[in-house]
């Protein structure tokens, strides 16, 4: 994301991050002018793929078949859409108060996953990018297809609250289905139910305020004293009630928390975390601060301390790589990016971002191949990345392979919902790979994809 989080709307293909455009830890995209963006982060991620396993396995899910996407949003909200995508909100998460908040909210919506509760949305959203799905969702599909703030601000006052309450609106049968489900997986897991219950605690009482004073997530998730006192007499049956959480997980929700502060809130880190608080998570909300403030001494000798704690940390090395990148010292940054990637080889983000520092370095042939190969390592895990496909065209064209720059942006295009782009680039594409070749299958598959997509 661009450094200033309160930009105008704008499509930015993938143009990410809290930082730099295109180049960060962090991951973004704006999808609308109060701020709500898609954001990507290796670290976050990776924890909660940790705290959601267990849930995963007791509900059948599967491990690989849920994913977890964050948005950036000071409202406390989550819902499930576009399949089985549970989308999160920052404050949701920075206003929890323990991992078990977040885990039963984790659970409540896979409740509503399990339950089929927005099954019939699914066909529209397959092979679309999240910022797709939430542009749609939220009723600002004309601004994140076409990158038109003016679009955005047009009907954001109106559609986002109708079209977009509307249909993540559940009813109370399935607030209670999905809440009884919460409990199943929770129970099923051996995990502390607790958290989901001090969660609608914290609510509770929203459904006597004015709607426009209500949470976003109340709005949404019908509450009710009945709800609450349903969940709280599980809760008292459940055999795990008083189990304490795992220390790891704790101080997992710390460090995301204070990232989180970091990155949104910078100029509130001073209050949040005093220096009088010398505790790992404060010391990197504070590094991370500084470098979202432009403080570049301060930024780099407080992420140095970090990894001098640490040496063998994906996350602080991935860390000083973005900065050196966004403090325009390219060069440096892939050292620590080439380190984060060897510690965590299957982390196809910072492979990105590597890739990204890499053809910004130099147009020596050689480097954008490398580019390449870890672009292409990544895709297989970022399928649905808007943002890697456009790095693999930009590599690609670089290197005079037009077909295949072609065929990357129509997969591009095919994720926005660019139909007619991505049908030229498709057909464009394939009159350049061999019949029946790899690369020719991929642009017909693109081009009966579209077909399909145009017949919905």
């Amino acid at each position: 994301m661009t450094p200033n989080i309160k930009a105008k709307i704008q499509l930015t293909l993938w143009s990410v991050s809290f930082l730099a455009a295109l180049l960060l830890p962090f991951h973004q995209t704006q999808a609308q002018s109060k701020g709500l963006s898609i954001i990507r982060d290796t670290e976050i991620e990776n924890i909660f793929a940790e705290w959601s396993k267990p849930l995963l396995q007791a509900s059948n899910i599967g491990e690989n078949n849920v994913n977890i996407v964050l948005v950036q949003s000071d409202q406390i909200n989550a819902f499930v859409a576009g399949g089985a995508n549970i989308f999160f909100y920052t404050g949701l998460i920075t206003k929890s108060e323990s991992p078990g908040e977040v885990i039963g909210v984790m659970a409540h919506e896979m409740g509503h996953i399990a339950g089929g509760h927005l099954i019939s949305t699914r066909l529209a959203y397959e092979r679309a990018s999240y910022e797709s799905i939430l542009g749609a969702v939220l009723g600002i599909g004309v601004a994140v297809l076409t990158g038109e703030g003016g679009a955005a601000s047009a009907i954001i006052g109106g559609s986002q609250n109708i079209a977009g309450r509307r249909f993540l609106a559940h009813s109370r049968v399935n607030e209670s289905s999905a809440d009884q489900a919460a409990y199943k997986y929770m129970d099923e897991a051996g995990m502390n139910p607790s958290g989901l219950s001090s969660f609608l605690e914290k609510l509770s009482g929203q459904e006597l305020l004015p709607a426009s004073q209500q949470s976003e997530y109340v709005r949404t998730h019908p509450l009710t004293v009945k709800r609450i006192e349903a969940v709280d007499t599980l809760i008292a049956k459940s055999p795990y009630k008083d189990k304490p959480l795992p220390q790891r997980w704790i101080r997992q929700h710390a460090m995301i928390k204070a990232k989180l502060e970091g990155f949104t809130n910078p100029e509130r880190v001073g209050s949040l975390y005093p220096d009088s608080d010398t505790s790992i998570p404060a010391q990197y909300a504070r590094a991370i601060a500084a470098y979202r403030l432009n403080d570049i001494p301060t930024a780099l000798r407080r992420i140095d301390a970090l990894i001098e704690t640490e040496q063998n940390n994906p996350y602080y090395l991935e860390l000083k790589g973005q900065m050196l990148v966004d403090f325009g010292r390219v060069r440096e940054a892939i050292p620590y990016y080439q380190q984060s990637v060897q510690l965590l080889p299957d982390a196809a983000l910072i492979r990105i971002a590597l890739a990204h520092a890499l053809m910004e370095s130099s147009e020596g042939q050689d480097v954008l191949q490398e580019a390449i190969e870890h672009l292409d390592r990544a895709v297989i895990k970022e399928p649905n990345s808007t943002r890697v496909h456009r790095l693999l065209a930009t590599a690609h064209g670089r290197l005079g392979h037009e077909s295949l720059a072609k065929l990357h942006l129509a997969e591009e295009a095919v994720l926005q919902r660019r139909l007619p782009y991505a049908r030229a680039q498709a057909e464009a594409a394939l009159s350049g790979f061999d019949t029946g070749s790899r690369e020719w299958i991929k642009a017909k598959d693109i081009l009966n994809h579209i077909n399909n997509l145009e017949q919905l």
